[in-house]
Formats: C-alpha cells, sequence, structure tokens
C-alpha cells in the first residue's frame, strides 16, 4: 500500500540530482557518519526521523522492489539497479562508494526515461 502523495517522477528527479550535486558527502555542520542511499535524502518519506514512524510500504519507492524484498528493513536497499540484479545492499557491502553511487545514478536516470517514455505514450 503507497500512501506517499508525491509524484515518483519528481521524487526520482530530485534524487538524482542530489546525488550529483554530492548529496550524500559529508556535511561541515554535522558529524561524519555513514551515510544510507535514499535514507538520508528527501526521497524518504522517514527523513529526519530517527524513529522511522512511517512503514516503508507507504513509500512511492516500494513499488520499485521486488516483492520478495519488502519485508527486508529497507526495502529501497534492494531495488535491482543494473542488468546483472545488483542492489544498494549489495553494492554497500562491497565498500566502493563510488561505484554504488554511479550505479544508482545510472538506475535513477534508466528509471526516470521509462517513466517518462510510459507517460507520453499513455498521453
Amino acid at each position: 500500500m503507497n500512501n506517499d502523495n508525491r509524484d515518483t517522477l519528481d521524487v526520482l528527479r530530485s534524487e538524482l540530482e542530489f546525488i550529483e550535486r554530492g548529496g550524500y558527502g559529508r556535511s561541515v555542520r554535522t558529524p561524519w557518519r555513514p551515510t544510507e542511499t535514499f535514507l538520508d535524502s528527501l526521497s524518504c518519506i522517514n527523513y529526519g526521523d530517527p524513529n522511522r514512524s512511517l512503514p516503508c510500504d507507504q513509500c512511492l519507492l516500494a513499488a520499485l522492489v521486488p516483492k520478495d524484498k519488502l519485508s527486508e528493513s529497507i526495502p529501497c536497499h534492494h531495488i535491482p539497479l543494473n542488468e546483472r540484479g545488483e542492489t544498494i545492499s549489495e553494492l554497500e557491502e562491497a565498500g566502493d562508494q563510488d561505484r554504488l553511487l554511479e550505479s544508482v545514478k545510472r538506475w535513477l536516470r534508466a528509471t526516470i526515461e521509462r517513466i517518462e517514455k510510459e507517460r507520453a505514450q499513455a498521453g
């Protein structure tokens, strides 16, 4: 059930812009801590909420998560990002932040393009 009333395309575009501007980088105003893709941006319906009050299945990204991964603690980290099916979770485990962010950017661009085409065809 998706109760996130934002437009998917707008959120994905904002996320891409956020990442391209260095969004998950270190802030000089806050102490360093590991960041979480999607969770530490406005894409997350629980952004800034340490209690994560809203269930992830209410997030618009839930529609992009494989059904068998919706029960994971961070479902959006199980979205297949490429033809090999690599996910944010797997790429985080590998520890290559640059590869992770490049993979997410490619996925965002491809997903935005696909949604734009689908909407244009639906007319």
